[in-house]
């Protein structure tokens, strides 16, 4: 049973992040939207989810799905920022989800076991490894996706100058401490001689 109407994917990010939104067409997304930042600056998660309050008051989605967190700065924030700014509710870490007219029931892993929880649509749902097995694209769909038009965005017309600039500053990265290379033991009383005395 088609749960949706239109499926529509964006991605933040220089020209490589069309690439992603291909992929998506090629799944079986309806539209794609680049929301170009020709700098290619790392953006925290406060002006992602600003960016995404726009797109949401322009496209009015009834569910809004987000991936668990990014592989840069891997903070996991957005949905939650977004959520806080439009008032809708918000799922995290979802592995199951069933619409159901105007409710989303969303089976979440916990410690321990898993959460059910039912959300009132419009609904943002962050996903998580075991949500779904992505479909598997065939050379036709890889090839209508190559046609199909990407609307590009310039960022500056989403985010003010103002929201642009960072609101958290990395002062410094560091490389962790090398560990010192091992030892080899006798006997078990030396092991634990060792541990005892010399273990940090």
């Amino acid at each position: 049973q088609k749960a949706v109407d239109e499926v529509v994917a964006f991605s933040v990010g220089p020209q490589k992040a069309v690439d992603e939104l291909r992929r998506a067409l090629a799944k079986g997304v309806d539209r794609a939207i680049h929301i170009k930042d020709a700098k290619a600056d790392y953006l925290q998660p406060l002006q992602i989810a600003k960016i995404s309050q726009k797109l949401v008051e322009r496209e009015e989605p009834e569910i809004i799905f987000f991936g668990k967190q990014s592989i840069d700065g891997d903070q996991s924030q957005t949905p939650q920022l977004l959520s806080a700014m439009t008032g809708y509710p918000v799922a995290s870490f979802a592995s199951e989800v069933v619409v159901e007219d105007e409710n989303v029931e969303v089976t979440r892993e916990i410690d321990g076991g898993l959460e059910t929880i039912a959300l009132g649509k419009p609904a943002i749902i962050s996903a998580d490894l075991r949500l779904n097995e992505p479909r598997f694209t065939n050379l036709r769909n890889i090839m209508q996706a190559k046609k199909k038009p990407i609307e590009t965005i310039a960022i500056g017309d989403l985010l003010s100058e103002e929201d642009a600039k960072p609101h958290v500053n990395v002062k410094e990265y560091k490389l962790p401490a090398k560990r010192s290379g091992g030892i080899k033991v006798e006997s078990t009383e030396e092991l634990f001689d060792k541990l005892r005395n010399e273990a940090k």
